[in-house]
């Protein structure tokens, strides 16, 4: 009896997964460039809460209710427009590409940027070195020169 049981559950379970209906068009289906750009803030948004999470609690910011109300969409309607478009992996995957390319796009240029600051920096401390070492000399020469 028990066998059975533990048949009729696995065969149940089996169908039930195996069930491929796709979810029906939602009347408020967020376009695909709009959702690239919702998906975009979304990983945006946990990466910052990755890194800085205290700051972004301290603030009262909380991730997702933020990118919702910046794009003036609710949860419902991004979690319907979410599945929908996720139920055809070859269309969702080729999104999350195009926004994982743009954050590497991204990534260059900030790593650019950075190289940029860094460089402008260590000359700026190349400066104040060298005028602190002029200062130095001026006071040496004249200290030289009174006490002499």
């Amino acid at each position: 009896m028990k066998k059975i049981g533990v048949i009729l559950i696995l065969g149940l379970l089996i169908f039930a997964c195996n069930s491929k209906e796709k979810p029906s068009r939602p009347d408020n289906l967020i376009a695909k460039d709009k959702m690239e750009h919702i998906l975009y803030d979304l990983y945006i948004m946990n990466a910052a809460k990755g890194v800085n999470r205290k700051i972004l609690e301290n603030n009262g910011v909380v991730p997702e209710t933020y990118v919702l109300t910046k794009h003036n969409i609710d949860s419902v309607q991004f979690a319907n427009s979410n599945t929908y478009y996720a139920f055809n992996a070859d269309e969702y995957k080729a999104m999350v590409e195009n926004v994982k390319a743009r954050l590497e796009k991204e990534k260059i240029e900030f790593e650019e940027l950075e190289k940029i600051e860094g460089q402008a920096a260590k000359r700026r401390r190349d400066s104040i070195a060298e005028a602190n070492r002029k200062k130095k000399d001026s006071i040496t020469k004249a200290l030289k020169t009174s006490g002499n």
